[in-house]
């Protein structure tokens, strides 16, 4: 796909700026709904990008937009779970053994797989711009209505006004850096990642070949990611006061390759290995603006918050950002709700998924062994907005949270519970043999369900509305009411949706 054109239109209805996958999502599922929309991506595709393992989520977000036998024919490395090796004990987790959803994911090169959805997005009607970087936003008041553009390859220069804008521009940030300023950023996962890409290392034996593999390592952590071309991504991360006193002492390279050598899982994987790139070095990741939304705006993926590598969080809630942006632009274009309403929806859909990612990724690290990545849990409540919104985060997750009587305390009692589910979690995984016992299965399955609520796609339920509003993807995605859906299920003999309204 050539994209890079002159034929920028001087009117949109609904423009987005960046065609990662936060972008490409919204903008796919606004044209599948009939709304003109203009995606405007600064790069040419197919460009670099970290961030290549997939959660099962993803794929059916994807299949939401209508290419998941698209996805399917790409020829990525299945991805059946992940293999850990956490604190001196070992799991295999594999997706979908506890409940049953999908089985698998992908472990994909970003450079193809954002360039898939970018064109995906083309053959849905977006008008796809390229090779096209925003110099400059205009403003009434507080609402920006219009973008001036340049083209990098012929100097071309124009303006487009829209009557929304989606800012997908990653860790850029148009709108959170240049003109809100603020995006503030998380000290506790002050952490330093240094990645680069192996040939001809030992993978895990089948069936986890395709896994992504993790081992903790003091300070730290490393992932290593295998593809369908024989490669693998392996990056190390480390926190950032361990990183800067390492290179007193060390070149990069050094820290690096000593890093994999204090794990044994690490050591014998790359054993066989040669490193044929040049290690890449990415800090100052972990942020979150301090509003994802305002008048005619939403920031959408990385351009609103972004949590850790741990867990593989970054393209889920890229993805599930653009739908959630492209269902509550669209409802409110089509007089289904009003442009508060879809604002304070956004608003509240995206930061309730950031935050219970942000209390699983902050309990994971201190999970297992006797010393917690962090120096206390109560950390959370030091970098994260008003605990109450943490509190609603967790209502229909977590039963008994509804009364906790000090806002304060909330986030040490979610990080205890989360612990708890997560021990519970690895410990149902470790004896594979008990999982169908009937006791234990029924534990399992509620337990899965539980993180089903984190890692899902926790908006699509009635059970999980705010304001009276969910997500409905029939006859295409949109804000549907709490209340109908009660209504209809009263109708029908179905139970009510429970915290309806949170």
């Amino acid at each position: 796909m050539n994209t890079v054109t002159t034929n920028v239109p001087s009117r949109t209805r609904v423009l987005v700026l960046g065609g990662g996958p936060a972008g490409a999502t919204a903008a796919a599922f606004l044209a599948r709904a009939g709304i003109e929309v203009t995606l405007i991506e600064r790069d040419v595709f197919p460009r670099y990008h970290i961030g290549e393992s997939l959660l099962p989520s993803c794929l059916e977000i994807v299949e939401l937009l209508g290419a998941r036998e698209l996805l399917d024919q790409q020829g990525f490395q299945r991805k059946p779970g992940a293999y850990l090796e956490w604190k001196g004990e070992q799991w295999t987790l594999d997706f979908g053994e506890l409940r049953g959803n999908y089985q698998h994911s992908y472990q994909v090169p970003r450079a193809e797989f954002d360039h898939m959805l970018l064109k995906h997005a083309a053959t849905q009607g977006v008008r796809v711009f390229e090779g096209t970087a925003v110099r400059q936003l205009d403003f009434d008041g507080e609402r920006p209505i219009a973008a001036q553009w340049e083209q990098k390859a012929t100097g071309a220069q124009g303006t487009i006004g829209f009557d929304f804008l989606i800012d997908a521009t990653g860790r850029h940030g148009i709108m959170a850096n240049r003109y809100l300023k603020n995006r503030r950023f998380h000290e506790v996962f002050r952490n330093v990642a240094i990645w680069g890409y192996w040939n001809d290392v030992e993978r895990l034996p089948a069936p986890r070949d395709g896994a992504i593999a993790v081992s903790s390592i003091p300070h730290g952590w490393i992932w290593a990611i295998p593809f369908s071309d024989g490669r693998m991504s392996v990056g190390v991360v480390i926190h950032k006061d361990a990183y800067q006193e390492a290179l007193r002492t060390k070149t990069l390279p050094e820290l690096y390759r000593d890093a994999i050598a204090s794990s044994s899982l690490m050591t014998r994987m790359m054993a066989p290995g040669t490193l044929n790139s040049e290690l890449k070095v990415e800090q100052d990741y972990s942020y979150a603006a301090e509003s994802f939304a305002g008048p005619g705006y939403m920031l959408a993926g990385d351009a609103a918050c972004f949590l850790d590598p741990l867990l593989s969080t970054g393209v889920h809630l890229a993805m599930y950002s653009g739908m959630l942006a492209a269902a509550s632009i669209g409802s409110t274009l089509r007089g289904e709700v009003s442009e508060r309403e879809g604002l304070d929806y956004y608003e509240a859909s995206y930061r309730d998924a950031y935050l219970r990612f942000l209390v699983f990724v902050a309990a994971f690290y201190e999970t297992r062994g006797k010393e917690g990545y962090f120096d206390t849990a109560g950390k959370l409540s030091n970098f994260e907005v008003d605990p109450r919104n943490m509190r609603r985060a967790f209502l229909n997750l977590v039963s008994g949270l509804e009364d906790l009587a000090e806002a304060e305390q909330t986030s040490a009692h979610l990080m205890g519970e989360m612990k708890r589910r997560i021990r519970e979690n690895l410990d149902l995984r470790k004896d594979k043999s008990q999982l169908q016992q009937a006791g234990v299965k029924a534990k399992a399955e509620a337990n899965a369900q539980f993180f089903d609520g984190i890692e899902g796609l926790a908006s699509l339920s009635p059970r999980n509305g705010f304001n009276g509003l969910y997500v409905r993807t029939e006859p295409h995605v949109r804000l549907a009411r709490v209340a109908e859906c009660m209504a209809a299920g009263a109708a029908s003999g179905e139970l009510q949706p429970a915290h309806a309204g949170v």
